[in-house]
């Protein structure tokens, strides 16, 4: 299977443990970005995984395309130029206290590039699937135009393709992001969102948790031809946390089982789960088995630092089956 991402791959910058920002004077160099951490899942798991993007010339560009290449994901359409590569800083929580972002993207070789640039219909050239998140239109109005251009060319290559909505408040208001969100999900076959996104931009307030996927999915459906709906939950209980997933076409509703969260990072999280949404659909699996996998790599994504999801699809099945160990497995 072929899939391609689009999206900005930043340098991230954070303190050692559960050091705050103003307490550091050294900091752990990591990448990531949402459609990146997508593409290093499934190159992982044994898709054929492209991204495209544009970062500068120089060690910090190479480095970040480095950290792409060692997972396996095809980086021959990141184009190269501009002033300076995205930057962002994570403060990790603990206890009461949660995990900070602090971006600096702002003029960043992604951020100032033009849709004209891009070679679309090489880049879906046999495609699969096209992921997308709602974190790239927000960077401007031409990317929003990168954003509309590279979904109409998957749309002409045939793929499929999945939007989450992954709204970021600090990045711009939900008056600009409703309006490229109403453009992009016309494009739309899988939608990832939650709750919260689908009261805020569409008003929708189903009374339990268990109507809420498939009440979203047949307004989405109905107003933006959406094939299907996924939402992620998660849940505080005491003083540790479970999350879980639900899926849905409009007519019939799966929701995974819920998974108690023991991990040491949240950051990447999501993107595990729409990776492991995308592997199973496009793999061919049934909704109920597919919304499973994908919760499980969620959870599991807890357990690994960094914005990638580093695990084995063997580890995610057997997790989502219910099989779990302690202490060493030989």
């Amino acid at each position: 299977m072929k899939i391609v991402t689009l999206g900005e791959i930043m340098l991230r910058l954070s303190p050692a443990g559960a050091e705050r920002i103003v307490q550091a004077d050294s900091f752990c160099v990591q990448y990531g970005g949402a459609e990146a951490n997508v593409a290093v899942a499934l190159a992982g798991w044994g898709a054929e995984a492209f991204f495209a993007s544009k970062v500068p010339y120089g060690e910090i560009g190479q480095s970040a395309v480095n950290a792409l290449k060692r997972y396996g994901v095809d980086t021959k359409f990141v184009l190269r130029g501009g002033e300076r590569l995205g930057l962002y800083y994570l403060e990790q929580g603990a206890g009461q206290r949660p995990s900070k972002v602090i971006y600096d993207r702002k003029g960043s070789a992604f951020a100032c590039s033009a849709a004209e640039e891009y070679d679309f219909d090489a880049l879906f050239a046999g495609a699969d699937w096209f992921h997308l998140t709602g974190i790239t239109p927000a960077l401007g109005e031409n990317v929003q135009k990168i954003a509309e251009s590279a979904c109409r060319a998957a749309k002409r290559a045939g793929a499929k393709i999945s939007f989450d909505l992954n709204y970021r408040s600090s990045l711009w208001s939900k008056e600009e992001a409703k309006r490229a969100f109403d453009v992009l999900l016309g494009y739309t076959d899988v939608c990832i969102t939650n709750e919260s996104q689908m009261r805020d931009f569409y008003g929708i307030m189903p009374a339990a948790r268990e109507e809420g996927c498939g009440y979203a999915a047949r307004f989405l459906k109905e107003k933006f031809g959406v094939g299907y709906t996924a939402f992620t939950y998660r849940k505080t209980v005491g003083t540790g946390e479970t999350v879980c997933g639900a899926l849905s076409d409009g007519t019939a509703s799966y929701m995974s089982d819920e998974f108690a969260v023991a991990g040491v990072e949240r950051i990447g999280s999501g993107d595990a789960f729409a990776a492991g949404l995308i592997y199973s659909l496009c793999g061919g699996e049934p909704l109920r088995a597919a919304v499973r996998f994908a919760a499980a790599a969620s959870c599991l994504k807890n357990t690994v630092r960094g914005d990638f999801c580093l695990l084995d699809k063997e580890e995610i099945a057997e997790f989502a089956q219910g099989k779990k160990y302690f202490g060493v497995k030989r």
